[in-house]
């Protein structure tokens, strides 16, 4: 083994789908990417890592709800876009010709040309780390779509894409909640 400079240890676990979050701040949508997310547990709690510095921050914290859109490999180009340019000056909808769709429980709106859409309620922000933990509400799966492959930050510049399948179900049966 070769040691690597500590300061880059991240990007051997970073590497979580990029996700699209979408808020609602007035009349106003915005859509951040995020790469740094959570799963919870096998219930519909997860985290996000975001503060002060993105746009979206302010309308998370006062209305303390968004969407976790799951993009594909095929919007690599406007997944960076929208992470690179501010919703302040920016309507990143029109911009990188993405759809909102109005969801079933919150203002912040889905967007039809991802995967996967959930809507979630902010349940508990914790300040030092600024992670905000987030309580899905309502989830949908675009079957429509055709690329299903999400992609993962390395986070220096470079990105994976979802590769091959491998199915253990039957053998992580007894540790997998019944129903999936």
């Amino acid at each position: 083994m070769r040691q690597m400079k500590l300061g880059r240890a991240f990007t051997l676990l970073e590497s979580g789908p990029v996700v699209l979050v979408t808020t609602r701040s007035g009349t106003k949508n915005n859509i951040m990417t995020i790469s740094w997310t959570m799963v919870l547990d096998f219930t519909p709690l997860f985290a996000i890592t975001t503060g002060e510095w993105n746009y979206s921050y302010a309308a998370l914290r006062k209305n303390r709800e968004c969407v976790i859109a799951i993009p594909t490999v095929d919007m690599l180009d406007q997944v960076v876009g929208i992470g690179t340019c501010s919703g302040a000056d920016t309507d990143k909808f029109a911009e990188f010709q993405l759809t909102p769709v109005q969801g079933q429980v919150v203002k912040a709106p889905l967007i039809k040309e991802c995967l996967a859409n959930i809507e979630c309620k902010v349940i508990d922000i914790v300040n030092k780390y600024n992670i905000l933990v987030l309580k899905g509400v309502a989830a949908y799966a675009n079957s429509a779509r055709k690329e299903k492959r999400a992609v993962h930050a390395v986070g220096d510049g470079t990105f994976i894409a979802d590769g091959r399948r491998f199915d253990r179900r039957k053998r992580m049966a007894p540790r997998l909640p019944s129903g999936l």
